[in-house]
């Protein structure tokens, strides 16, 4: 069985974290103090979630800043999610970036490079709390 769902608000400093059946949702700005610590229960979660469910996934990122270690930590997150069963039927992952953000752009086709599954780059004309909000109200 896959895991309870899993939240987190968003600050300063970390992202807007929602992991739930269909549903894995990290957008925001990524620069924790400890990224290991704040990063490895949403890994924990994401590596159960792959290995155990079995409808369809919507995973969706989306970054204002994202620093070099959680970087790191984003992509060990996708690498297991790149292992959902039938993945090319069953999930499909979203890289959002802010239109001009250059740096986020490359780095979402340099992780769609690294991972084996239906990812799309998607330019957006703002990364803030409206946007995920439009985001989150799409339909999975």
């Amino acid at each position: 069985m896959y895991p309870d769902s899993f939240k987190n608000n968003p600050t300063k400093r970390t992202p807007w974290i929602i992991l739930e059946p269909g549903r894995i949702f990290i957008m925001g700005r990524s620069i924790p103090e400890n990224p290991a610590d704040f990063y490895r229960p949403v890994q924990e979660w994401t590596s159960k979630y792959a290995k155990n469910y079995t409808g369809k996934s919507k995973i969706e990122f989306g970054f204002e800043y994202i620093n070099t270690s959680s970087i790191k930590w984003i992509f060990t997150i996708l690498r297991e999610l790149s292992e959902i069963k039938e993945i090319g039927n069953n999930a499909n992952v979203t890289w959002y970036y802010e239109l001009g953000d250059e740096d986020m752009c490359e780095l979402g086709f340099i992780l769609r490079s690294l991972v084996e599954c239906p990812f799309i780059v998607v330019e957006v004309e703002e990364m803030n709390r409206a946007r995920y909000d439009k985001i989150l109200s799409l339909p999975i």
